[in-house]
């Protein structure tokens, strides 16, 4: 049986990345779609429930020794597969082939970087949450939600300055900055969202009294988000980029209506109108479309 390649293997860890992934003009879509699968495999060495804190740890910690030696086509996560679903063993196990196709990208550099500031997010999760579980303090959780998804907003960026600069309207520093909030405010509704699973699991990334000044965090990310997308020319890459602002912003909203849900979720008639909605923007002029 061939081994699953990266279209398959987006198709079983994330379907609507990889609907957003074939907007993308055809030189970012090999890169992002390495990038997102390594850093979900990672996830899912973090994530693995049945396996013990220092198991996860341990393997993480081998992983990060890899990627600093450039080498993370070598790692070999040593926690029992068989706890795993045949979908995440078979992401586990793709997971030298995808390096080796990520060491012949000209990207390659950013990605094992962007790669490795997410491990590191992961081993901050891990150390956070031992047996005896205390909040996050704010200035812990901006820096985790730095490590896990603004440093995402800043690689998206160069990635674009790389190869496709005629989309960005301005400095590239700027954007990487928006980029960073942008990403930031992405993963805090994220937080903000599935907060009362996590307390359950014994994550606690909020306190509940500090849940309106986080709000107001989240909607000062997500307006940097928004000056982010006005800095960008229409086209593929502003379609791909801010169709995750408009679904955090309307679940962020549905949050502060029913703050006392257990999880709330914009619904998929929701999701195909935003879809439907950016289509427009596909079709202008190729002048004022350079993408």
């Amino acid at each position: 049986m061939d081994e699953p390649g990266i279209p398959e293997l987006l198709r079983d860890h994330a379907r609507t990345f990889a609907l957003t992934l074939q907007l993308l003009p055809v030189s970012l879509r090999e890169p992002l779609g390495i990038a997102y699968l390594l850093a979900r495999a990672s996830d899912t060495v973090a994530d693995a429930g049945y396996v013990s804190r220092e198991q996860r740890r341990e393997s993480l910690w081998e992983l990060e020794e890899a990627l600093q030696a450039g080498n993370p086509d070598a790692w070999k996560p040593s926690i029992p597969v068989e706890t795993l679903s045949p979908a995440e063993q078979e992401l586990i196990k793709a997971v030298p082939r995808l390096s080796k196709q990520m060491s012949r990208l000209p990207d390659q550099a950013e990605l094992l970087h962007l790669w490795r500031t997410i491990v590191a997010g992961h081993l901050f999760d891990l150390r956070s949450f031992s047996e005896v579980t205390a909040p996050l303090s704010r200035t812990e959780l901006e820096h985790y939600c730095y490590l896990v998804a603004g440093c995402v907003g800043e690689s998206w960026t160069r990635l674009i300055a790389g190869h496709a600069p005629e989309v960005l309207k301005t400095d590239v520093s700027e954007m990487i900055s928006l980029g960073c909030s942008y990403g930031k405010g992405l993963q805090l509704v994220n937080i903000l969202r599935d907060r009362t699973a996590d307390h359950e699991i014994g994550r606690i990334y909020v306190e509940e009294k500090e849940i309106t000044g986080l709000f107001d965090l989240a909607e000062t990310w997500l307006a940097e988000g928004l000056k982010y997308l006005s800095l960008l020319r229409p086209g593929r890459i502003l379609y791909a980029t801010a169709l995750p602002h408009d679904l955090a912003l309307r679940t962020l909203r549905c949050i502060r209506n029913h703050p006392e849900a257990e999880r709330v979720k914009v619904s998929r008639a929701t999701v195909y109108g935003l879809l439907a909605k950016g289509v427009v923007s596909l079709w202008l002029p190729r002048r004022g479309n350079p993408a």
